[in-house]
């Protein structure tokens, strides 16, 4: 994905002044693993460790939700996100939800 908007955990942009407040924006994703990484996973949980399948199940839905937030913020001809963050829950067993948001600002 190309995107021109620049992605900040600040809530101000060093250096720059934000000249236009243009919103909310978001992104989201619910992602789950199938039924036989669920048996896999459930395996590991007895003898400790890392589950690598849902570690990559959660890095892969937060680069979507991600995604999704800057395409949105171009959409609206956004210079930068300011206040990004990240959340996740669960929905169900073995599905998460990942939200990416922010505020979408033009800079002088």
């Amino acid at each position: 994905m190309i995107t021109r908007t620049e992605l900040l955990t600040l809530n101000e942009y060093p250096g720059r002044q934000i000249k236009e407040v243009l919103g909310y924006v978001k992104g989201s994703t619910v992602q789950t693993k199938n039924v036989g990484k669920d048996i896999l996973a459930g395996f590991k949980s007895l003898i400790g460790g890392e589950i690598t399948s849902y570690t990559d199940m959660m890095n892969e839905a937060r680069q979507i939700a991600t995604e999704r937030l800057l395409r949105e913020a171009d959409e609206m001809g956004a210079d930068a996100i300011v206040g990004f963050r990240l959340q996740t829950s669960a929905v169900m067993g073995g599905a998460a939800e990942i939200i990416a948001y922010g505020t979408a600002v033009k800079l002088d």
